[in-house]
């Protein structure tokens, strides 16, 4: 899995900018922070085309190491299922996993889901991030479930360079493959 930007990256902000960008602002963000531009990426991840920009993107950056892909539930789904079957296209073995928000109750319980297994190496993957507190989040229940946290992706990050200090500090390496400059909006 080669870590060198491709063809995919333009198709990608090209496909964000078209589908997922609003500028009509103000929003609120779930960190609470107000902006005048919104990205609801799902626009993109949830799309048949943009779903296969999505895993391309991913795929290109991660760690050949990886053996699971995944984060919380509904921002990081769709990118690691995305991932999953793009990489198995390419003949590379993939798994996705989610993080549910709260542990659940019945059945087995807890918050990790599907095949992801305590020792893989696995890439947390996070939509959108302001703080990285989602990822953050999602790793250390990963860790908790015995997994070998190796990388954090985020699709598009507008923290300002707050998310990469956040996995620098806890020596994950932590890489985004869009930010707001490539969307021609301000931080």
């Amino acid at each position: 899995m080669d870590t060198m930007p491709s063809v995919t990256r333009p198709a990608l902000i090209e496909h964000l900018v078209a589908n997922a960008l609003r500028t009509d602002g103000p929003f609120t963000l779930s960190s609470g922070v107000e902006s005048d531009w919104y990205l609801d990426a799902r626009q993109t991840t949830f799309d048949g085309i943009g779903a296969r920009i999505v895993g391309e993107s991913v795929l290109d950056r991660l760690d050949a190491v990886v053996e699971a892909v995944g984060g919380m539930t509904m921002g990081a789904d769709p990118i690691a299922v995305a991932t999953a079957i793009v990489a198995g296209e390419k003949g590379l073995s993939m798994k996705a996993f989610s993080i549910r928000k709260k542990p659940k109750s019945h059945g087995t319980g807890g918050r990790l889901v599907g095949p992801a297994r305590p020792g893989m190496k696995v890439a947390i993957l996070e939509d959108t991030t302001t703080t990285g507190s989602a990822a953050v989040e999602a790793m250390e229940v990963a860790q908790g479930e015995g997994l070998d946290v190796v990388q954090v992706v985020a699709l598009v990050d507008r923290s300002n360079g707050r998310a990469s200090e956040v996995f620098a500090d806890r020596g994950i390496p932590y890489s985004a493959i869009v930010t707001p400059v490539d969307l021609g909006v301000a931080t």
